[in-house]
């Protein structure tokens, strides 16, 4: 397909957040086909935003956002490498989507490493608790997958987002680090809620 509609550029445009001429030679590569383009963008964004990840990120910004009349809060940090990207409206409005999520998906951790073990290791049992009886072999697997959804409920990084529930919030990040050419992290955050039990976080 030497003609690529500018129609269907903008469809992977939409969809990736991918540059122009990026799309355009993604879809002329994959002969027009809009999911094998797609993957072939995620594969190249995936590839920069890895060596990108290594960089170091101290630049950024501290984000609020109020919901629901004041009853929720989230203070958020994330970083980049440069002021001049920390200014940049794309970045602002990952940042004001990451709040926006945290308020709504009430993640515990940023990512997996930051839960306790003993944590895990509780969880654990739980699961293998719930599936007694069953052969050795089986419960094992059974107990790894509900370690892993619990991971993708109570880590930022790994739950869907939920302006997009296809991608995960690493996606959503990955795709803005190669969209932006910076490394980018999100460091912390804190969720309130009014009445909240302090002792449940």
């Amino acid at each position: 397909m030497s003609q690529i509609s500018a129609s269907l550029v903008k469809e992977l445009r939409d969809k990736t957040n991918a540059g122009m001429m990026e799309c355009k030679k993604a879809l002329a590569e994959s002969k027009g086909d809009l999911a094998a383009a797609e993957a072939l963008l995620r594969k190249k964004g995936i590839a920069s935003a890895d060596k990108r990840s290594s960089r170091t990120a101290k630049e950024g910004t501290v984000a609020s956002y109020i919901h629901m009349q004041g009853r929720v809060g989230v203070l958020v940090e994330v970083n980049c490498e440069t002021d001049f990207v920390a200014k940049n409206e794309t970045f602002r409005e990952f940042v004001k989507d990451v709040t926006l999520h945290i308020a709504a998906a009430h993640p515990l951790y940023v990512s997996r490493d930051q839960v306790p073990d003993k944590l895990i290791q509780a969880e654990r049992e739980i699961y293998a608790a719930q599936v007694v009886g069953k052969p050795e072999n089986i419960v094992g697997k059974i107990v790894d997958g509900k370690v892993e959804k619990f991971f993708a409920t109570v880590c930022l990084l790994e739950q869907s987002f939920i302006k997009n529930p296809d991608i995960t919030i690493k996606d959503l990040l990955t795709a803005k680090i190669a969209e932006l050419g910076e490394n980018m992290i999100i460091r912390r955050f804190t969720r309130y809620m009014v009445g909240e039990d302090l002792g449940a976080h």
